[in-house]
C-alpha cells in the first residue's frame, strides 16, 4: 500500500504506448513533435550499427509501425500546400451506395438527354418536311411567328422528356433515407456521427467486439453459490438461507473486505451501481445487496479501528483474514480466499440448519468435484468464505504465527464469481450469425475466461472448428522470420479465428487491418469494431464502422468512432445492421418505382410525339408526374421502417448492383402493362369511351377529355404501382405492414386528392377537362390493374429470365477517377519545382516513369543484399509489394530527397516529401530509402556498400 521505489523510463513521446496509439490514430501532427522526431532520427541514423536496443524496439513496434504515416516535410509553402491537399482528402472514400447511385443517375441522365434530343429533332424535321415539302407551302414572312410557336412547342416537349428522364429524386432519396434512419436510430440507442456509417453497417460481414463492457456487464458478480449444502445455480432468495448462516455471511463479508471497497449509487440515471475498489470484493458486497442485506450497517458497528488484526491478501497464500475481538473476550476470525486453498484448512462445514458438522478430506474431494470444478469450467472464479472461533477462557493466541491461526476453519460458503454476459447478447449474436455476420471477440482477458464467455455468448458453438488464440500466438503466426507482418499469414488465420485473448491495442488494429485488406473471398470484408477504451482508438478508426460505448467509452474512442452506442449494448449493433440494410432496400424500392415511371413516360412522350406530333402528356402534367414520382415517392418509400426479415439474408456485399434481376423484371413487366394501357387509350380511347379524339388538335385547341383520360389513368397506375414497389424481393403480399408507415399512407392519399383537384378544376393550365364518374372509375380500375399484374409478374421465376441484365454496379477498383490521376501529375510538377532550385539538375532529364520503374527494379533486385536490420527490410519490402501502404496521400510517387537532417536547415537544402516508409519509428529506412542528394551528407546517410549507394551512382 505504501513504500518507495525507482522507476525506469523505457520510452517517451511517440515510442510510448500512448504515443503508438496516437500515431495509429494519425494524430501528433504538431510541428515541435516532428522537429524532435527529426532530430532523433538524425542522431539515430548516425549510430546505425543495429544496436540491440533498436532490434528489440523493432519487435515491439513493428505492428504499430506498419501503419504509421510518413512525416511530412516542414518547409514553408511546401508543407502548407500538402496540408491543404490533405485537408481536401475525405476521411473515408465516398460511400459505396452514393458511388453506385451517382454512376446510375449519370447513365440514366445521358439516356434521357439522348431521347429528348432525338424527340426535338424528329418533331422539327417532320414539321418542316410536312409543311414545306409535302404541302409545298412557301415560307411567308407574316407566318413566321406561328412557325416559331410550333418550334417553341417542340422544344418544350423535348425539355419535358428530359426532365422526366433525369432521376433528380435519387440523391434526395438517399439523403432522406439516411437522415430519417439516423433520427430513428437515436431511439435505438445509436448516435450516428457519420451519415454513411449507417449504410455501410448494412454490408458488414464481420464484427470485432470487445468483451468487457460490451458483451459482459463489466462488473464482477456472484452468479453461483454453495451454501447450506446446496449448490445454487442462481443467487438464492434471502428466505432460503437460515438466519444463522446469513449472520456469518454478512459479518464475514462486510468486515473481511477492505473498507475501501464499496458499492456506490449509479452516476447516471438508469445506469448500474458503481463498484469502487477491489472488483472481487465488490462482487461479494453485491451478493449481500442481492440478499437484501446492507454491509454498511455492519461496518458502522465495527469500524476499521476495532479490527483486532488483519492478515492482508497476498498472492502466495491467496487468502485474506480479519480477527474480531468479541465483548466477552473471545476472538473470531473470518477468512476468504481461493477455494482450493481455504477448503484444505477447513475441518468443519455449516450444515443445512446452520450448525457446524465434521468436514473430512473425502467430503472435500466431493465438493471439489461437484461444485468447484463445474464452476471453474464455466469460467467462474471460486472463492471460499470461512470462520473460526477462539473461546474466551483460553490464553490469547500468538497472532504473528499466521499459519497456526488460519487453520481448523469452518466453511460458510463457496461462491462463483464472474463478469456476467449481458442477458440480451446471446440472442443478438445469433441474429448476427443468421444475417451472415461473423462475430469475433478481442479481449485483454485470459484465454480461459474469454473462451467460457464466448461459449455463453454463442460466438463459439460446441463441436465447431474454430481458433481461439492469445496475442502472443497470433503475433507469432502472422509474422515471418524477420518479424514483419505478412498478409498471406493473416489470411490463413482470420477466417477461423473467433477469440483473440490477451491482445494489445496493436493486435486488434493488425487484425482489423488484416481482415479489411484480405482478398481471400471475392467480396472485400466490411468490418465493424466496438471499443470503449483509448487503446481501441486505432482499431475503431481503421474499421469501416467504429462503435464506441456512450457510457463507458473514453473521449478518444468516441472521437475515432462512427456510431456511439448510447446504452453500451451489443443489441444496438444489430439494430444498426437492420437500419443499414433498410437504407439500401429503401433506395432500391424507390429506384424500382422511379425507373418504371421513367421508362413509360419517356416512351409515351417520344412515340406520341413522333406519331401525333404532340406529346400526349403535356409539359405541366409531366412536371406533376415528375413531382409525384421523384420527390414524394422518395419521401414515401425511403421512410419504410425496418423489419426483422432484413436479418434473415446474407450481406449484399460491396459489388452488388442496385437493381437486381427481380427488380429489372418488375420494372420491365410493369412498364409493359402501363404502355399497353396508355397506347390503347391513346389510339382507341375515343372509340371506347365514345368521345372526340384529342389527336392532331390544332395549336391552341382547348384541352380534350380524351387526353385527360390518358393523363388520369397514367397517374392512377403510378399510384398503385407505388404500393407494388414496397417489395423488391418478389414477395407476394405488397400490403404487409403498410400501416406501420404513416408517411407512405399520407403521401398516397394526398397525391390522390390533389389529382382529383387537378383533373376537375385544373382547366387550361393543366390541359385537363372535367371527367364523369364513369370515366374516373375506369381510370382507377385500370390503375388497380397494376396490383393484379404485379401478382402475375411475381409468378414468373426470375431464374428463367437470364437475359435480364443487372444495373447500377459500383465503381470497380480499376476505374480510378481522373481527378486522382490528375493529382498525381500535379504532385510530380510540384516536386519538379522543388528540383528547379538547383538541387538535382540531372534528375530532370530522365523520363519520370522510367525512373520509377528503375528504382523499383533496383530495390527489388538488391533487396536482400546489403540491408542488415530486419525492420529496414520489412519496410522496403512492404513498400514495394503492397501498394496499399502508400497511405491515403497520393504523394509518394518519387522517392526524392533525403529527409534525415533537421538541424541543417540551411537555405540551400529544401526537403521534399519522403515517400511514406510505412515504418515511422524506424530510422534505418528513413536514412536509406530516399535518394540522397547532398553529397556532403551521403556519407552519413547511406553507407557506400549499400545497394542504395550503387543505385545513386547508376542514376
Amino acid at each position: 500500500m505504501e513504500g518507495s521505489g525507482r522507476m525506469v523510463v523505457t520510452a517517451v513521446g511517440v515510442n510510448s504506448q500512448t504515443g503508438i496509439i496516437f500515431t495509429l490514430l494519425g494524430a501528433g501532427g504538431d510541428e515541435e513533435e516532428k522537429e524532435k522526431e527529426k532530430e532523433k532520427k538524425d542522431k539515430k541514423s548516425k549510430k546505425q550499427d543495429g544496436a540491440v536496443e533498436n532490434r528489440n524496439k523493432a519487435k515491439a513496434q513493428d505492428g504499430a509501425a506498419m501503419e504509421m504515416q510518413p512525416l511530412k516535410s516542414e518547409d514553408g509553402v511546401d508543407g502548407d500546400e500538402k496540408d491543404k491537399k490533405r485537408a481536401n482528402l475525405p476521411k473515408k472514400e465516398k460511400s459505396v451506395l452514393q458511388g453506385k447511385l451517382t454512376k446510375l443517375a449519370v447513365q440514366i441522365g445521358k439516356a434521357g438527354l439522348l431521347m429528348s434530343a432525338i424527340t426535338v429533332i424528329i418533331l422539327v424535321l417532320y414539321f418542316v418536311i410536312d409543311t414545306f415539302w409535302v404541302q409545298k407551302r412557301p415560307w411567308l414572312a407574316e407566318c413566321t411567328p406561328i412557325y416559331i410557336q410550333y418550334f417553341v412547342k417542340f422544344f418544350i416537349i423535348g425539355v419535358t422528356v428530359l426532365v422526366v428522364a433525369v432521376p433528380e429524386g435519387l440523391p434526395l432519396a438517399v439523403t432522406i433515407s439516411l437522415a430519417y434512419s439516423v433520427k430513428k436510430m437515436m431511439k435505438d440507442n445509436n448516435l450516428v456521427r457519420h451519415l454513411d456509417a449507417c449504410e455501410t453497417m448494412g454490408n458488414a460481414t464481420a464484427i470485432c467486439s470487445d468483451k468487457t463492457g460490451t458483451l459482459t456487464m463489466n462488473r464482477m458478480t456472484v452468479v453461483q453459490a454453495y451454501i447450506n449444502e446446496k449448490h445454487y445455480k442462481k443467487i438464492p432468495e434471502p428466505e432460503a438461507i437460515p438466519e444463522k448462516i446469513m449472520g456469518y455471511l454478512v459479518t464475514g463479508i462486510s468486515v473481511n473486505c477492505a473498507y475501501t471497497s464499496k458499492i456506490l449509487p449509479p452516476e447516471k440515471e438508469g445506469g448500474l451501481p458503481r463498484h469502487v475498489g477491489n472488483k472481487t470484493e465488490c462482487a461479494l458486497l453485491g451478493l449481500l445487496l442481492d440478499l437484501k442485506r446492507d454491509y454498511q450497517d455492519v461496518r458502522n458497528e465495527i469500524p476499521e479501528e476495532k479490527l483486532h488484526k488483519v492478515y492482508t491478501f497476498n498472492s502466495v497464500r491467496k487468502s485474506m483474514s480479519t480477527v474480531l475481538k468479541n465483548s466477552d473476550g473471545s476472538f473470531r476470525i473470518f477468512s476468504k480466499g481461493a477455494s482450493e486453498i481455504v477448503l484444505k484448512k477447513c475441518f468443519k462445514i455449516l450444515s443445512a440448519n446452520g450448525e457446524p458438522k465434521v468436514f473430512r478430506p473425502r467430503d472435500r474431494d466431493d465438493i471439489v468435484k461437484t461444485v468447484i470444478e463445474p464452476m471453474a469450467s464455466e469460467g467462474l472464479r471460486t472463492i471460499c468464505l470461512a470462520f473460526r472461533d477462539f473461546p474466551a477462557g483460553e490464553p490469547e493466541p500468538e497472532w504473528d504465527n499466521e499459519n497456526d491461526i488460519v487453520t481448523g476453519l469452518t466453511c460458510i460458503a463457496v461462491v462463483g464469481i464472474e463478469d456476467p454476459v449481458r442477458p440480451e447478447v446471446p440472442d443478438a449474436i445469433k441474429k448476427c450469425q443468421r444475417a451472415g455476420i461473423t462475430v469475433r471477440m478481442v479481449t485483454g482477458d485470459n484465454i480461459n475466461t474469454a473462451r467460457a464467455i464466448a461459449l455463453k455468448c454463442g460466438i463459439l458453438n460446441p463441436g465447431e472448428d474454430f481458433l481461439c488464440l492469445e496475442g502472443k500466438d497470433f503475433n507469432r503466426r502472422i509474422r515471418n522470420e524477420k518479424g514483419e507482418i505478412e498478409q498471406e499469414r493473416i489470411d490463413k488465420i482470420w477466417p477461423k479465428l473467433r477469440v483473440l485473448a490477451r491482445s494489445s491495442p496493436t493486435d486488434k488494429h493488425t487484425l482489423v487491418k488484416g481482415i479489411i485488406d484480405s482478398t481471400v473471398f471475392d467480396q472485400r470484408q466490411v468490418v465493424a469494431v466496438t471499443g470503449d477504451g483509448t487503446n481501441d482508438g486505432p482499431a475503431l478508426k481503421k474499421a469501416d464502422v467504429g462503435f464506441a460505448m456512450g457510457i463507458a467509452g473514453t473521449d478518444v474512442a468516441k472521437e475515432a468512432s462512427d456510431i456511439i452506442l448510447t446504452d453500451d449494448n451489443f443489441t444496438s449493433i444489430v439494430k444498426a445492421v437492420m437500419w443499414g440494410r433498410n437504407v439500401y432496400d429503401s433506395i432500391s424500392k424507390f429506384l424500382q418505382f422511379q425507373l418504371t415511371v421513367n421508362v413509360v413516360a419517356v416512351i409515351v412522350a417520344f412515340t406520341g410525339a413522333c406519331i401525333t406530333q404532340d406529346s400526349p402528356l403535356k409539359a405541366v402534367q409531366m412536371l406533376w408526374v415528375n413531382l409525384i414520382m421523384d420527390t414524394l415517392a422518395s419521401l414515401a418509400l425511403a421512410t419504410e421502417p425496418p423489419t426483422e426479415a432484413l436479418l434473415l439474408r446474407k450481406p449484399y456485399g460491396r459489388n452488388k448492383p442496385l437493381i437486381s434481376r427481380t427488380m429489372m423484371k418488375n420494372i420491365l413487366g410493369h412498364a409493359f402493362y402501363q404502355l399497353v394501357v396508355v397506347f390503347t387509350l391513346l389510339f382507341a380511347g375515343e372509340r371506347i369511351f365514345d368521345i372526340d379524339s384529342g389527336r392532331n388538335a390544332p395549336l391552341h385547341a382547348p384541352p380534350s377529355e380524351h387526353y385527360t383520360i390518358v393523363f388520369n389513368t397514367f397517374v392512377m397506375m403510378q399510384l398503385f404501382n407505388e404500393i407494388n414497389a414496397r417489395k423488391i424481393h418478389g414477395e407476394r403480399n405488397v400490403f404487409e405492414g403498410i400501416f406501420n408507415n404513416a408517411i407512405f399512407c399520407a403521401i398516397v392519399l394526398g397525391t390522390f386528392v390533389v389529382q382529383i383537384i387537378i383533373v376537375q378544376f385544373g382547366g387550361k393550365p393543366f390541359s385537363c377537362s372535367e371527367l364523369s364518374i364513369e370515366q374516373w372509375l375506369w381510370s382507377v380500375f385500370l390503375g388497380m390493374g397494376t396490383l393484379l399484374w404485379g401478382q402475375l409478374i411475381s409468378t414468373i421465376p426470375t431464374s428463367r429470365l437470364k437475359f435480364l441484365k443487372e444495373a447500377g454496379h459500383g465503381t470497380q477498383k480499376e476505374e480510378i477517377p481522373e481527378e486522382e490521376l490528375a493529382e498525381d501529375v500535379e504532385e510530380i510538377d510540384h516536386a519538379e519545382r522543388e528540383l528547379r532550385r538547383g538541387q538535382i539538375l540531372w534528375f530532370r532529364g530522365l523520363n519520370r516513369i522510367q525512373t520509377q520503374i528503375r528504382v523499383v527494379n533496383a530495390f527489388r533486385s538488391s533487396l536482400y543484399e546489403g540491408l542488415e536490420k530486419p525492420e529496414t527490410r520489412s519496410s522496403i519490402h512492404n513498400f514495394m509489394t503492397h501498394p496499399e501502404f502508400r497511405i491515403e496521400d497520393s504523394e509518394p510517387h518519387i522517392p526524392l530527397i533525403d529527409d534525415t537532417d533537421a538541424e541543417d536547415d540551411a537555405p540551400t537544402k529544401r526537403n521534399s516529401t519522403p515517400p511514406p516508409s510505412p515504418n515511422k519509428n524506424n530510422n534505418a529506412v528513413d536514412s536509406g530509402i530516399h535518394l540522397t542528394t547532398d553529397m556532403n551528407k551521403s556519407a552519413t546517410s547511406s553507407s557506400p556498400g549499400s545497394p542504395l549507394h550503387s543505385l545513386e551512382t547508376s542514376l
